[in-house]
């Protein structure tokens, strides 16, 4: 072979390497760049579903997720309708009894029980509550209990200034007691509406628990319309505001600044608070203010009954589809809802078209009605409907019962003689129905229903008598007491 076919030789073979390698090369550099395509692919769909799950959380969130309520701040309230509350200082005189000796005559001589004699007198006493202007010219909304009755009822307002105040009347049955002070252009409270409040709203009382002026407290409403013994038509407001001996007569109000009822009692086993605190609703308190300053005397509808709950049982045993309304038990002969056809049985649904939801709901709503005036009764009897046209009696006034109720104080009852057929029914023939039941007389268990047959062994025929054996009792008083068709003694401390 020739130098030249040599050389030719290992050119051609070197390029044909070279060749090789470069599509080698070429090979590998396709697969790289598939590979990192894949790569960037499957990333980009991560990155691009994270985003959407994000996008999407995003979404949700704010619908799923509530916000927690924030707390109410009171002292804007505090600051603009505190001056509107007062404290209130009654000073009355207590008769007291006591032993008195003669000169000389010490407790531990022997002649001392034999040269004893009792003497009467009266000593003060000073009880503090609350109370609130409710117009400038110097009217005061109070409780009852809180000034009695009081020689003297001193009123301060959170200026420090102080005044005399003037008792112009006040109402048993509802607690509610207006006083007067001589003063004008006066902080006023604005009246709010109770039918709007809620039950889990939050309310503040302004007080004086136990002297300490000017309290503020504050929670919940914890239930509406509630019946308390001895204060059947008065449909309180509940919450559990902490309220204290001192705070009776004092405001509660809203997160407006409206005054929704007034602070009247508490519940409880140790005489402080227990979170069962009850108040009167304004618009009853205010009714009851605009007739004592208007006639002196409170005035209410009835219609000679009485109601209890209707039960799920009862409901089923009536006929009616919901366990709504007050089911009448009796009906005092001569009353308004006798003369108008009720009977027991009845199951009152609405009143002039308003619904009637309890016994409390009833009560409430006919006391409300001028008596005198008529009113329509949706009525359930015999498994339908009635409507009745009843002439509303009056709660103060005797027509509209068997005889005036008649109130024991020692005891804490309202009684009233039996009615000729409800001494049949019984199968008495004497005896005082108890009509309301508080005090020492709720403490040892009588209930509104139960009937008085006698004290101490004397037979009780009328209200005068029981009274007059309650005076002549020393330290304790036994009633014989018809509950039903059971006959039991009940012992009654006098204290």
């Amino acid at each position: 072979m020739t130098r030249e076919y040599v050389v030719a030789r290992i050119e051609r073979t070197g390029r044909m390497r070279v060749a090789r390698t470069a599509q080698t090369a070429r090979v590998k550099l396709k697969r790289a760049l598939r590979v990192v395509a894949a790569c960037c692919a499957l990333t980009l769909t991560s990155v691009g579903m994270a985003a959407s799950a994000a996008a999407q959380d995003a979404a949700v969130v704010p619908t799923q997720a509530m916000p927690a309520p924030a707390m109410p701040n009171f002292a804007m309230l505090v600051k603009r309708y505190g001056p509107a509350v007062v404290n209130i200082s009654v000073t009355r005189e207590v008769p007291q009894m006591g032993i008195q000796l003669p000169p000389g005559i010490a407790p531990g001589n022997p002649l001392a029980p034999f040269l004893a004699r009792r003497v009467i007198g009266n000593r003060e006493e000073v009880n503090l509550g609350s109370g609130f202007i409710v117009s400038a010219d110097g009217v005061i909304l109070t409780n009852r209990h809180v000034v009695g009755d009081a020689s003297t009822v001193d009123v301060k307002l959170t200026d420090k200034r102080e005044f005399k105040g003037k008792v112009i009347g006040s109402d048993a049955l509802s607690d509610v007691a207006v006083i007067s002070i001589d003063a004008q252009n006066l902080p006023a409270v604005v009246a709010g509406n109770p039918a709007r409040t809620e039950v889990g709203d939050w309310v503040m009382a302004i007080g004086s628990p136990y002297g300490f002026a000017n309290t503020v407290t504050q929670g919940i409403v914890s239930a509406k319309a509630r019946s308390l013994p001895g204060a059947a038509y008065i449909p309180f407001i509940q919450t559990d505001v902490p309220i204290n001996p001192g705070n009776s007569g004092g405001p509660l109000f809203d997160l407006n600044g409206r005054v929704i009822a007034i602070n009247s009692m508490i519940y409880s086993k140790t005489g402080g608070y227990q979170g069962l605190a009850f108040a009167i609703p304004i618009d009853v308190a205010l009714d009851v203010k605009d007739q004592l300053l208007r006639t002196g005397k409170v005035s209410r509808g009835q219609l000679g009954v009485a109601v209890q709950e209707v039960s799920q049982a009862l409901a089923r045993s009536f006929g009616l589809a919901k366990p709504d309304g007050a089911l009448i038990s009796a009906v005092a002969a001569g009353g308004a809802g006798a003369q108008a056809g009720l009977q027991a049985g009845d199951v009152v649904l609405a009143v002039n078209g308003s619904d009637i939801a309890d016994s409390v709901d009833l009560l409430s709503t006919v006391a409300k009605i001028k008596p005198g005036r008529q009113a329509d009764l949706l009525v359930w009897r015999s498994g339908q409907s009635n409507h009745i046209r009843v002439t509303v009696g009056a709660l103060d006034s005797a027509p509209d019962t068997p005889t005036n109720v008649q109130t024991p104080a020692r005891l804490g009852l309202s009684l009233r003689p039996l009615a000729p057929a409800e001494q049949q029914k019984l199968g008495v023939d004497h005896g005082l129905l108890i009509e309301q039941v508080s005090g020492r007389a709720a403490n040892v268990g009588l209930r509104t229903g139960d009937v008085v047959l006698s004290v101490n062994e004397t037979p009780v025929v009328t209200i005068e008598g029981l009274i007059s054996e309650i005076n002549d009792a020393h330290d304790q008083v036994a009633l014989l007491v018809q509950r039903g068709t059971a006959r039991l003694y009940v012992p009654i401390d006098l204290g």
